[in-house]
């Protein structure tokens, strides 16, 4: 497995993975710039409540995950201690393999963030297409999306595994964000959903490098570019939610 290398400063201070620490950073840049420019957007309807907060909370999950998760871990120390009745059953299901490793608890403030804001742009995106598929359907899948964080949240804080939040993510961008902006390109060929089917594409390559950890360096790793591509989809979603909010579906 490629590791970024740590950079030492002066006092003892160092940054344990510099670029991977920067290039969250960068997604977080964007992220919020894009909350900037969307909350001065005179709009108040439910698309661009999600849109904008979605951009904020994942500007803070992502600048959370860099300085803490990445660059600065080893300062928090913590404890942690799972219910061991409530890791046995969802060992049964997933394997115990999968869940030996247990992450730092300091890991949880971002992981959990960002998990919020997928739930938003997941909100955002059913929204957008509810003029043009069944009212039913679109109240489930609003119900849904709340039962659904709520159960990928539980588990994560139980199992301090990011498997959940990679999970939990993969539903919402590849199944809810791209299924929702698919009907509506395909029925009404608007750019915003075509701008938002292209961010979905470059965070599920990004996703690719993470999971197969496929990295140039030591100084370049899997973490490294799938932060490159989530901020080309960051900007990506930036663009296409402006679209969506200046061009919506009647």
């Amino acid at each position: 497995m490629i590791y970024d290398q740590p950079s030492i400063f002066p006092f003892g201070l160092r940054i344990d993975e510099p670029v991977t620490t920067i290039t969250d950073l960068a997604v977080s840049f964007v992220c919020i710039y894009a909350f900037y420019k969307l909350n001065r957007i005179n709009l108040k309807n439910k698309v661009h409540l999600y849109l904008k907060y979605y951009f904020l909370s994942m500007g803070i999950a992502t600048a959370i995950g860099g300085i803490i998760g990445h660059g600065f871990l080893y300062l928090f120390e913590a404890q942690w201690e799972s219910p061991e009745k409530l890791v046995n059953i969802i060992s049964n299901i997933f394997g115990r393999n999968l869940l030996k490793d247990v992450a730092n608890p300091w890991k949880l403030p971002g992981w959990l963030t960002s998990m919020f804001s997928i739930m938003l742009v997941e909100r955002a995106s059913i929204e957008y297409a509810r003029p043009l598929i069944n009212s039913k359907v679109g109240t489930f899948f609003a119900l849904f999306n709340v039962i659904e964080l709520v159960t990928f949240v539980s588990v994560t804080f139980i199992t301090l595994n990011f498997f959940f939040v990679e999970i939990h993510s993969a539903y919402g961008l590849l199944v809810i964000v791209l299924s929702f902006n698919l009907v509506v390109f395909i029925k009404t060929r608007k750019k915003g959903s075509k701008l938002f089917l292209i961010a979905v594409g470059l965070s599920a390559i990004g996703a690719l490098f993470f999971m197969n950890q496929w990295g140039l360096s030591p100084w370049f790793n899997h973490f490294d570019i799938s932060h490159v591509f989530m901020t080309f989809s960051a900007i990506y979603f930036y663009k296409g939610a402006k679209e969506v909010l200046q061009d919506p579906v009647l």
